[in-house]
């Protein structure tokens, strides 16, 4: 069975990312079962967790955790990008916002933009990327995410 992931010739290298460029999410449909799966391990507040909490709350209704809605965004991000860069590592998140609840049911889907791609003198690029995760066209999360790639093959 094929592990899906690319061979050192069909990797993007940071030489080859272009600032401005966007990438395309696919999407993940938030369950119900699934929001309150993780909501009972991660982040077990009332409004994530228990429907009637959630129906009297401020969101009138289960919403997902902020974390967990960020794991979404970090696997759509790996599967349909990082997977294909020739990532060394992570380096960093900022700005993160949570702009509006999701709920069960919601399909999610994003996009990536390169914003800053930055070799160094050790073959590495840093790439900066501003996420978006978007429901129905409206935005429920934003982030900055910063991460090493590979400047170009090793020798």
């Amino acid at each position: 069975m094929s592990s899906g992931r690319q061979t050192s010739a069909e990797r993007i290298y940071g030489r080859d990312l272009e600032v401005g460029r966007v990438y395309q999410l696919s999407e993940f449909v938030m369950t119900r079962a699934e929001l309150i799966d993780f909501a009972l391990k991660w982040d077990p507040q009332g409004f994530h967790i228990d429907q009637q909490v959630a129906d009297d709350g401020p969101y009138v209704g289960l919403i997902a955790s902020g974390a967990h809605t960020f794991a979404v965004m970090q696997r759509l991000s790996v599967l349909d990008v990082y997977d294909h860069w020739a990532v060394i590592a992570g380096k960093g998140v900022s700005d993160v916002a949570f702009l509006r609840p999701v709920r069960p049911d919601d399909v999610l889907t994003g996009t990536l933009t390169v914003v800053e791609a930055t070799s160094d003198d050790r073959n590495r690029t840093l790439v900066v990327v501003d996420s978006e995760l978007t429901v129905a066209g409206r935005p429920v999360l934003r982030a900055r995410v910063s991460s090493y790639v590979h400047a170009t093959p090793a020798v």
